[in-house]
C-alpha cells in the first residue's frame, strides 16, 4: 500500500465514528444510501453492469467509511461473501449552499461516483487501497448520488467517500448533513464545471 493512501486512510478512520465501519444493515433510512448487494464472476477485473444482474440483498447506510481492513464476516442474511461481490449505492441529496463541492473516493478494489448520472470520479480495477480526488460545482438543488463498488479476490476491503463543501474542511460524506427541506416540490440541482484531480 503506498505510504500516503495508508496515512489517509488511517486519518480519516481517526475522526469521530458517525456509525460501525460496515457497508451497511438491513435498518432501512429513507434519507440515506440503498446499497443493493450482488455476487461478482470471480474472473471479474472491474465494475460489473449491476442492472444486468439480480441483486441478492440490500443495504442501507448514511456514510461509506470503511477504512483498510480484512472482510470475513459477509452480509447479513446473505451468507458469508467476503470476496468477489459488489455494491451499487444510490440515494438523492440535497445541496443548500452552491459552489463548487470536492471528493474523495478511496476503495479496494474498484469504485465509480456519480452526481445526477455523470460520472465523477473513476477507481475502477483491481488494485489495492487507492484514491481519487475529483470536483464538481453544484447549485442549490435535490441531487441523485451513486457509488458503485466491487470487491474482487479475498480479503482486504476498503471504501472510504469523503467531501469538501465550499470554504469546509474535508469530512466523511453523510446523508444526514444534506437532507432535502420539507416542500411539495424541490428544485433539481445541476451539476457543472466536473474537474477530475489527482491520486492520493
Amino acid at each position: 500500500m503506498k505510504r500516503g493512501v495508508y496515512l489517509l486512510a488511517l486519518a480519516l478512520a481517526a475522526q469521530p465514528p458517525e456509525q460501525d465501519p460496515v457497508f451497511g444493515t438491513t435498518v432501512y433510512s429513507s434519507a440515506g444510501l440503498t446499497g443493493k448487494v450482488y455476487f461478482v464472476s470471480p474472473d471479474s477485473t472491474q465494475l460489473p453492469r449491476f442492472r444486468e444482474s439480480r441483486a441478492v440483498g440490500s443495504v442501507y447506510t448514511t456514510s461509506l467509511n470503511i477504512p483498510p481492513q480484512p472482510f470475513t464476516q459477509g452480509f447479513p442474511g446473505i451468507a458469508n461473501r467476503f470476496e468477489w461481490f459488489g455494491i451499487d449505492y444510490r440515494g438523492k441529496i440535497w445541496i443548500e449552499n452552491p459552489g463548487v463541492y470536492e471528493f474523495r473516493l478511496l476503495s479496494d478494489d474498484g469504485s465509480k461516483f456519480w452526481i445526477n448520472n455523470r460520472l465523477v470520479i473513476d477507481n475502477d480495477g483491481l488494485h489495492s487501497p487507492a484514491a481519487l480526488t475529483a470536483s464538481a460545482k453544484l447549485s442549490r438543488g435535490l441531487f441523485q448520488f451513486r457509488i458503485a463498488y466491487f470487491q474482487g479476490p479475498r480479503m482486504d476491503v476498503a471504501l472510504i467517500f469523503s467531501v469538501r463543501p465550499p470554504e469546509k474542511p474535508w469530512s466523511i460524506f453523510n446523508t444526514d448533513n444534506f437532507l432535502a427541506p420539507a416542500a411539495a416540490a424541490l428544485p433539481e440541482g445541476k451539476v457543472s464545471e466536473i474537474k477530475r484531480a489527482s491520486n492520493w
